[in-house]
């Protein structure tokens, strides 16, 4: 199980100057937008966060084998991280697509031909490694969430709101109801004809529906960022406005979750709901096609459960890290200064997250569920994502696989 956020395009240095590193939201917003980036140097630090959460997820000891302090951030990052990524990867296609006006024209279908090379490149680089290091990676998952929103890439924040919230009220029920229909002859049947289900363990039908990170519960996540990308995060205003809707939309999910369900609801948050690595409780769209529940657990707000009040919840959560970091950045210069090599982490988070698994191979560490029951491989992976990050960022623009993917997306230019 993984998670991370796709990197972003930044444009080619000036000629006869040194190269200057830049956050990736600099890089794929146009020069135009002026000095406001500044203060939009917050979204790499949320992401460098959701890097380290991914980290302590799949690193760090199991939320069994740790109390107190240890116990909540165990909790915070299991399943948060990785809806953390997914809200900023809307935020990163409107960045892509025209932030605050969506790119229409010539510069639209370039827009919508990067996006789609950039799908396509993740979900070979997601199944790639799969294959190499087996678990389940969300980086091919990324790839299918970023095709099913070309669609919508030039709505307005409004509607994108409207869909986000829509989605999060059905989708959840009717991944339930397809499960409960689906039986297991079919889906055997489909995955013995799928192409990427026998290259590695998640097939189309995994992407789409049975899998960890399935598209059909996961776009309120990816819709929601985008409906954020449309907004000025800069305005105090809305600062206020989307804080004060994270933390109803977080208060309100759990409080009605623990209403409705009562004890089994607190159970299922208190264990973590589903784990990173699938194992139980069941989830609907969030786990294996024998993962599939009672329909009184689609009332549960557990971490990676997929249903309404966890999708909820956690979209809250994404809006407030999200708020409080660009806030933090915007108006404390100093810390924002001495923040800088964990921002670059959030840079590059593509490669910080890819890097992960690179490591642990080498150095013989489990690349699947957590089995450590010390704190510090995962302090040390941190620490080496900082260091390295920083390091880098003094003599490249981009992280070595943004670099990558940004010359991946090159060929758009012949796009008429």
């Amino acid at each position: 199980m993984t998670h991370t956020q796709p990197p972003h395009e930044t444009a080619a240095p000036q000629e006869h100057s040194p190269p200057q590193p830049r956050t990736s939201l600099e890089s794929a917003a146009p020069a135009s937008a002026g000095a406001s980036l500044g203060r939009l140097v917050g979204l790499d630090m949320a992401r460098a966060l959701a890097v380290f959460g991914m980290y302590i997820v799949h690193i760090g000891p199991p939320l069994s084998a740790t109390d107190g302090v240890g116990n909540w951030v165990r909790y915070l990052a299991d399943g948060h991280s990785s809806v953390l990524f997914a809200t900023l990867a809307g935020f990163s296609l409107m960045l892509i697509a025209g932030r605050r006006e969506p790119k229409t024209g010539l510069a639209g279908r370039q827009a919508k031909a990067r996006i789609a090379i950039r799908a396509v490149f993740l979900l070979a680089l997601g199944t790639a490694l799969a294959i190499e290091y087996g678990g389940v990676i969300i980086l091919a998952f990324y790839g299918v969430y970023f095709l099913l929103a070309l669609p919508i890439v030039q709505l307005r924040a409004r509607m994108l709101a409207m869909i986000a919230a829509a989605l999060a009220l059905i989708t959840p029920q009717l991944a339930f109801v397809l499960k409960s229909l689906l039986s297991e002859s079919v889906q055997q049947s489909v995955n013995a004809h799928d192409p990427l289900k026998a290259l590695s363990d998640v097939g189309v039908l995994d992407l789409l529906l049975t899998g960890f990170y399935p598209a059909i519960t996961w776009m309120p996540f990816v819709v929601a960022g985008m409906a954020l990308a449309r907004l000025d995060l800069s305005a105090v205003t809305v600062q206020r406005r989307l804080a004060a809707l994270g933390a109803a939309l977080t208060v309100a999910a759990y409080v009605m979750s623990l209403l409705l369900a009562g004890k089994d609801a607190l159970r299922s948050m208190a264990e973590g709901g589903k784990s990173s690595a699938g194992s139980e409780p069941a989830s609907f769209g969030s786990g294996s096609f024998e993962a599939q529940g009672a329909a009184s657990d689609l009332l549960s707000a557990g971490p990676h459960s997929g249903t309404t009040f966890d999708i909820v919840g956690s979209v809250g959560g994404a809006i407030l890290v999200i708020v409080c970091a660009t806030v933090l950045m915007d108006r404390l210069p100093l810390l924002r200064r001495l923040a800088k090599p964990i921002i670059a982490v959030g840079a590059m988070s593509l490669t910080a997250y890819v890097g992960h698994f690179v490591v642990q191979s080498v150095v013989g560490m489990p690349t699947g569920e957590s089995s450590q029951v010390s704190w510090v491989p995962v302090l040390m992976f941190i620490l080496g994502a900082i260091v390295f990050a920083a390091a880098w960022s003094r003599f490249f623009r981009r992280g070595p696989l943004e670099s990558l993917l940004n010359a991946a997306t090159k060929p758009v230019k012949y796009v008429r």
